[in-house]
């Protein structure tokens, strides 16, 4: 999956898929958090209210925000009762239509994810860092789910919790073919927008080619870095990008390959150690920032 995206015909579009707007605990209208990311120069945005009760399960047509360069998915952020600490489920759901059923009495987490899976969705298992989700989680949902979201700009401003990578790769390490996504989930409360997003190579900046490719896995993310290339070539992943301190292969445990330097722009990182088995790419730059390919499996 991890060199999908770039042997795919196509071309690359920038996205969000996990944004709130007024219609849930956001704080600007559906139509300013559409102004903000197509301002920015995002190609797509997934508005992502929170689907409950309380809100009115919301799932936002967000058509009339869209213009000849700039498209929108419809979609939500999911919840039901329970996860391991007893608390609600928070999955994003890209790709709901707009009549998606609300939740259903004593629906639990796994079908309501079976079902918006179903109704077409692109799902993934949001900030599993912050909810503090055990791998016993992740296995109800891995099944189901599409991805991992391994980055999140809100929950890295306001708590420090940003992470979701230790969750996805014990998973790969089970053998369960997962992505990961990285994403705002702005409220806008704070200057948690424009901070991570998604690179997905499609053949048009259209919902349902977005979407295709997203469960593809022909998409990676990032913090600010561009990978270019990745290729698997006799004994090494070969990665091109733009200038970086550094590009690592992790993999099952410990297992890691690194080069480090100043405006590095490729890399040939040798796959001996994870013959077999799945790595990723991460791409670092200066200031700390990453991008982060989809598994390969080898």
């Amino acid at each position: 999956m991890g060199q999908t995206a770039f042997s795919n015909p196509g071309h690359f579009y920038r996205g969000n898929i996990h944004t709130h707007s007024t219609r849930s605990d956001g704080v600007r209208s559906p139509e300013e958090v559409c102004r903000t990311y197509r301002e920015a120069g995002y190609d797509f945005l997934c508005l992502s209210d929170h689907f409950m009760e309380r809100f009115g399960f919301p799932i936002v047509d967000t058509t009339p925000y869209r213009t000849a360069g700039f498209t929108t998915i419809f979609g939500a952020e999911i919840h039901a009762l329970q996860n391991s600490h007893g608390e609600l489920w928070h999955l994003l759901a890209c790709g709901l239509p707009l009549d998606f059923a609300k939740l259903g009495d004593g629906e639990d987490a796994v079908s309501l994810a079976r079902r918006a899976v179903a109704a077409g969705a692109f799902l993934g298992i949001a900030h599993p860092q912050w909810s503090q989700l055990t791998i016993e989680d992740g296995r109800q949902m891995a099944g189901i789910a599409h991805a991992v979201e391994v980055y999140n700009t809100g929950c890295h401003l306001e708590c420090d919790r940003p992470d979701g990578t230790a969750l996805l790769d014990a998973l790969l390490s089970e053998g369960h073919r997962l992505t990961g996504y990285a994403a705002d989930d702005a409220h806008f409360k704070s200057r948690d927008y424009l901070g991570g997003w998604m690179m997905v190579k499609a053949e048009a900046n259209e919902p349902e080619a977005l979407l295709a490719a997203m469960k593809a896995g022909a998409y990676y993310s990032s913090r600010g870095p561009v990978i270019e290339s990745i290729e698997v070539a006799g004994k090494m992943i070969s990665v091109d990008c733009a200038p970086a301190a550094g590009i690592a292969l992790v993999g099952r445990g410990s297992r890691a390959e690194y080069v480090g330097g100043e405006a590095l722009t490729h890399a040939d990182l040798p796959i001996e150690r994870f013959a077999g088995d799945w790595c990723r790419v991460v791409v670092m730059d200066e200031a700390g920032q990453q991008a982060w390919s989809n598994p390969i499996w080898l």
